[in-house]
């Protein structure tokens, strides 16, 4: 008797599919804290440094307060969904919503907008064309949805194959123009988790950079949906 092995063509993925997957892979801890440290450099090269804790629970929820230095202690940033944000500032004792019309803007001075600091839900608001693979590393080209809101006119992004952790996303703006450039780097498991420990956001318009750097990070701690309030706002730092 002849058995005929067939071999089954392995699928390849689309553009779409890795878009979903770098989400899955982002959103995959139930709860994330993180004590991380922010270097500003300018146009000169002179930097700045700031210290700032992160919770963030689920899909939606993020809460981003600076720990120091003074002038910027007590500043807190809640997500609660993509349409729902606020930010606390100490110095007037206020809470106040981030109206949608200026999610574009830097967060305190780093660029880093609000919107890049919420929940980035690339499969929702972009398509994603496959555009070239190398033997460790997609290249996707995502372009913003007909009717929905994006934040940027077209996104490129390189992803890991073996972690399906974005190393390099390169933003344009409306016009089409260079916009901002994200690179990771230290991509590892951490608590079993893929983690960039270090990524740097270029704003290549004004020549101005932020470096972001984990100084410590826990996966699946018990962090209760309190954690993400207004209320707590005012005392979390």
């Amino acid at each position: 008797v002849t058995f005929v092995m067939w071999s089954l063509p392995v699928l390849a993925l689309d553009g779409d599919q890795i878009l979903q997957k770098v989400e899955d892979a982002m959103d995959a801890a139930k709860t994330r804290t993180a004590h991380v440290k922010l270097t500003l450099k300018d146009k000169s090269g002179a930097t700045k440094t700031r210290e700032m804790k992160i919770l963030q629970k689920g899909k939606d929820k993020r809460l981003f307060a600076f720990i120091s230095p003074a002038d910027v202690k007590g500043v807190a940033f809640l997500v609660l969904s993509d349409d729902e944000t606020y930010l606390y500032t100490p110095e007037f004792d206020k809470i106040r919503r981030i109206a949608s019309s200026a999610k574009n803007e830097d967060f305190m001075g780093t660029d880093f907008s609000y919107s890049d600091l919420s929940k980035g839900d690339y499969p929702k608001k972009y398509s994603g064309k496959l555009v070239k693979e190398d033997a460790n590393v997609y290249h996707i080209e995502c372009t913003p949805k007909p009717g929905l809101e994006s934040d940027y006119g077209k996104v490129e992004m390189e992803v890991d194959k073996a972690s399906f952790m974005p190393v390099k996303v390169v933003m344009y703006d409306k016009a089409k123009k260079l916009h901002k450039v994200l690179t990771s780097g230290k991509i590892e498991k951490i608590d079993g988790y893929w983690t960039t420990k270090k990524m740097t956001m270029e704003d290549k318009k004004k020549s101005h950079s932020t470096e972001m750097e984990m100084i410590e990070l826990k996966h699946d701690a018990d962090v209760p949906d309190s954690s993400f309030s207004k209320r707590n706002l005012k005392k979390f730092h």
